[in-house]
């Protein structure tokens, strides 16, 4: 009787091996379709680092007008190093909240007119909050024309991760070109879409305080990839010592699956063999 029990289980248990095994395999092709993606960005991380080297050496040169705004790129020209010449309007500079090496204070944002009529929003540098008003360093103030020497940032719409901008009450927490341009009534010409982040000035003692640009990449894709990879041979691992498992339980299975020999025989036998021992014989 056990046996006509344990016939409907091994389908049940041949379908759950077979979908394990086919989970595990899917989970491999996953993690080593997410390996090969590191390995794939390891070599985009690189050769961006390459590059930004590469600009950060080189020496500056003329701050893209106009007729070059709509071919400027994230990948081609951040962090590019470059010169442009004109007069700063303090009256109409903006505070953006920022976090540096100095502590928290504010980006000083002041829009320049170069010598070619158009606008380029100037990061002057960084001030503690004791320097916010204008009126506590207008001696760092340039009057006239100004050369400035910087690297070359894309615009940082609409604020930061936490905190939007607020324009209405001239609160900042990102560069926002356009916003900021707008906000400040600067319509005398076209504004560039960027802003340039000043280099350190040769008196480190005035603020605000330039050249505090971080540019650093974080490139940790090769560990990425190696525990993608690890964790798929851990899964082809334990996929073959299950397979290996229910190879070995087969031949047992096989052996229950026959019909059992006992019990009564549809023309009445009792179902033994001929050749049984069946007990003595009334007949002798």
């Amino acid at each position: 009787m056990t046996a006509f029990l344990t016939e409907p289980q091994r389908p049940r248990r041949g379908i759950a091996f077979w979908a394990l095994l086919l989970g595990a395999a899917l989970s491999f092709a996953v993690f080593i379709a997410l390996g090969v993606w590191q390995v794939q960005r390891l070599a985009w991380k690189e050769d961006l680092i390459a590059r930004l080297d590469k600009r950060l050496a080189a020496a500056p040169e003329r701050a893209p007008g106009a007729d070059r705004w709509s071919t400027i790129t994230k990948d081609g020209d951040e962090y590019r190093k470059v010169a442009l010449t004109g007069s700063f309007d303090h009256s109409r500079e903006t505070l953006v909240g920022a976090s540096t090496e100095l502590g928290t204070g504010y980006w000083v944002l002041t829009p320049l007119r170069t010598e070619r009529g158009d606008w380029v929003l100037v990061n002057r540098g960084f001030v503690p909050p004791e320097f916010k008003t204008r009126a506590s360093r207008t001696a760092s103030e340039t009057q006239g024309e100004d050369k400035v020497v910087g690297l070359l940032r894309l615009t940082e719409p609409g604020g930061s991760l936490l905190r939007k901008n607020e324009p209405a009450q001239d609160r900042w927490y990102s560069r926002d070109v356009e916003a900021i341009a707008k906000a400040r009534q600067v319509v005398e010409g076209p504004v560039a879409p960027y802003f340039v982040d000043a280099a350190a000035a040769d008196d480190q003692t005035q603020w605000p305080r330039g050249g505090l640009t971080v540019v650093r990449f974080n490139n940790h894709h090769l560990q990425y990839a190696l525990t993608w990879f690890a964790m798929a041979a851990m899964l082809a691992g334990v996929g073959f010592w299950l397979w290996r498992m229910e190879r070995r339980r087969s031949p047992i299975d096989g052996d229950d699956s026959r019909p059992w020999r006992g019990g009564t025989d549809a023309d009445g036998d009792d179902g033994l063999d001929a050749g049984s021992d069946a007990g003595p014989d009334p007949r002798d």
